[in-house]
């Protein structure tokens, strides 16, 4: 029996262990290890007791977005209402306020003051001097995605250049929606209503990383929607899975079909693309008083289009990110599996307006620009505003220009800066598709504007492509295109020629609601997600019978005349294996030496499949597992002590306990990304 045991011994001094280029992390623990029980038990049984969840009164989902964000909520009693929140005050002209931006505004003690339209509206109207002193965030979302280390303590810079903690700007945001969606239910409803009558879900990007799921976890703790000892009343929700639920409700007078050569709600093909929206837009403007959508309780007539195993591509574009899902349909219920580990990247609208920055960094010059958002941060966020309005006026047909008003204070701040007027520098610039017109506007052609998407929509494709080459996605047959930056007929058009051969191409009709009416349904029924993709691999580190010329000799480690290999990972699930929601894996270990008094299991992550020791490039600590072994007769315990370890694998997050059998003592943690 190839005994493997966990690292034991005396607690006397230690050898010192030569020191390599890798130091071992297991050889400083101490005698704290175990070995893997030979056989190794495996058993993947998913746990019964996960369907007792509580009943919630209301499930209410948040949207937090990059550019927008929103809430939407339904009553157990009544899933098939999904009731969006009521309108906001102070909506922008040429954009439909269901969402309000997500813009967050601290005063200069660093209180949180206000959100949406009304921070940008007061921060606005403030004296630019004292404007200085507050604290004005937007955008910041992507933050978590693009953040390498992202912990506790990661950093967010307001508009004034002043730094901020991200958990606490993400929780301010977090428990303003909490509040006023509590607010609306209690007046609907005509009583008070108690956080702990809700079931919360917040929506995340599929592809950010671990670290970046729990951290939203956390700011909802610290926002009070949920605590770490009553973690079922918060659900993760990723953004496709949501989409993607919502979209196998769908009826086709509720879609778009791009890709249609027949009439589809009576719009033939030869309509354009922007024709049938503007319909579909009328039919959505006289639905706007009503903030309540029916889900008909039934599958969709375009699902009901697709068999046990078919395939779709969900493409969730918004503000930030894109992400792309495949799933696969499972039936008789229309359970979902995740067929390909979600992918995507940084290629939201945002990207849009970062071409608009730069094409206004080559017309005044970069040093201006630079200057004018940190003298001028409230002018600056109007400029973006305005741009913002006219970018959802894109479309491929349009002939007329685009014009987009330049405020008062960008024109008068650069005759100071330079000593001449803008239109001298328009003049000047290189750049002949932007005017400048009498009324104080940049005027630009349309392919001016076409050509701020081009990067963006290009990255959009080009990683499309890269999906449709794998084998398991040739087979696709619909396309479903969702999210913000889905709106934009540019995208639409572009996806269309690429891909309209390969499979249909559906657009939702509110197409910007999509995920906010997914995740609600989500909330109401999270086991519809029944499979999904492990997106790291994860084990625990042990101690094996040291093996020549297997084990590498610098991991050997002598004890009490036992020779073990040190450092092992022991595998538990692999990056990309499917996972069933709630299922268990199991190992049973044994302490490495007999007389130890307590045992540590250090649970580790990495991104790659090929992992064989904790000192492999690439892999972190995410766990601990401390189980006290004091508190028996030795006569009651058998030579070998087994120590169950259990992994489950939950909606996004991982629990691990260890069990000792002989005592029945167990110890849970919750895996963590930010702390280790």
């Amino acid at each position: 029996m190839a005994d493997k045991e966990a690292g034991g011994g005396d607690t006397g001094p230690r050898e010192t262990a030569p020191t390599s280029a890798y130091s071992s992390p297991a050889r400083s623990l101490g005698d704290t290890g175990i070995t893997p029980l030979s056989p190794s038990h495996i058993a993947n049984d998913a746990d019964p007791n996960v369907s007792e969840q509580q009943t919630f009164l209301v499930v209410v989902a948040i949207d937090f977005g990059t550019t927008s964000s929103g809430y939407a909520y339904s009553f157990a009693k009544e899933p098939e209402c999904i009731h969006v929140m009521r309108r906001w005050e102070g909506g922008d002209p040429g954009v439909s306020n269901q969402k309000t931006p997500t813009t967050i505004l601290l005063t200069p003690e660093r209180k949180f003051h206000s959100f949406g339209y009304a921070a940008r509206d007061f921060y606005h109207d403030l004296d630019p001097n004292e404007a200085k002193q507050w604290l004005y965030l937007e955008k910041f979302k992507m933050k978590l995605h693009t953040t390498g280390d992202l912990n506790m303590d990661t950093d967010l810079t307001a508009a004034n250049g002043k730094k901020v903690k991200a958990l606490d700007i993400f929780a301010y945001a977090l428990q303003y929606f909490k509040e006023q969606a509590l607010k609306e239910l209690s007046d609907q409803a005509g009583s008070e209503f108690e956080n702990s009558d809700v079931r919360w879900v917040i929506t995340v990007p599929a592809i950010w990383k671990q670290p970046a799921k729990q951290f939203m976890r956390q700011a909802a703790y610290q926002a009070g929607l949920a605590s770490p000892e009553n973690s079922e009343q918060l659900v993760i929700a990723l953004e496709p899975e949501a989409a993607s639920i919502y979209c196998r409700k769908l009826r086709l007078h509720q879609l778009i079909e791009l890709s249609s050569k027949t009439a589809v709600n009576g719009y033939s093909a030869s309509d354009t693309v922007g024709a049938g929206f503007a319909q579909a837009k009328e039919h959505i403007r006289r639905n706007r008083q009503s903030r309540t959508f029916l889900v008909e309780n039934v599958i969709g007539e375009i699902w009901s289009e697709l068999e046990e195993g078919d395939k779709y591509v969900v493409v969730d574009s918004g503000g930030g990110t894109v992400d792309l899902t495949v799933h696969q349909i499972r039936l008789p219920e229309g359970h979902l599996k995740e067929l390909y580990k979600a992918t995507g990247g940084p290629y939201g609208s945002l990207g849009v307006d970062y071409e608009f920055e730069k094409l206004l960094c080559k017309i005044f010059g970069e040093d201006f620009i630079e200057q004018f958002k940190i003298k001028r941060p409230a002018a600056w966020v109007d400029l973006m505003i305005a741009f913002e309005s006219r970018k959802r006026a894109a479309a491929p047909d349009r002939t007329n220009p685009l014009n987009i008003t330049l405020p008062f204070s960008f024109i008068d701040y650069y005759k100071k800066f330079r000593g001449h007027s803008v239109e001298h520098a328009l003049r000047k610039s290189n750049v002949d598709f932007v005017k400048w017109s009498s009324q104080g506007m940049l005027r630009m052609s349309p392919d001016a504007m076409n050509a701020l998407f081009r990067p963006t929509i290009d990255s959009i494709i080009e990683h499309l492509r890269d999906l449709f080459r794998k084998p398991e996605v040739s087979t696709v047959k619909f396309l479903f295109l969702v999210g913000g930056f889905a709106e934009a007929p540019l995208l639409q058009q572009a996806v269309q020629t690429a891909f309209g051969d390969k499979c249909r191409i559906i657009v939702p009709q509110d197409v910007g609601l999509t995920i906010l009416k997914g995740a609600v349904l989500f909330g109401l029924d999270p086991a519809v997600i029944k499979v999904r993709r492990s997106p790291l691999t994860y084990g625990v580190g042990v101690l094996n019978r040291y093996v020549e010329g297997k084990h590498p000799p610098e991991k050997l480690l002598v004890k009490d005349g036992t020779r073990w290999c040190t450092d092992v990972f022991d595998k538990f699930i692999s990056v990309d294996q499917s996972v069933a929601l709630g299922e268990l894996v199991k190992r049973s270990y044994t302490p490495a030496k007999p007389s130890q008094l307590v045992i540590v299991i250090n649970i580790y992550s990495s991104e790659h499949d090929d992992v064989s020791f904790i000192t492999d490039p690439g892999v972190k600590k995410c766990g601990t597992l401390r189980l006290d072994l004091t508190g028996t007769s030795s006569a009651a315990v058998p030579a070998r002590r087994e120590i169950q370890t259990l992994m489950q694998f939950g909606d996004t997050e991982i629990k691990a306990t260890a069990i000792d059998i002989a005592t029945s003592k167990s110890v849970k943690v919750g895996i963590d990304f930010l702390n280790y």
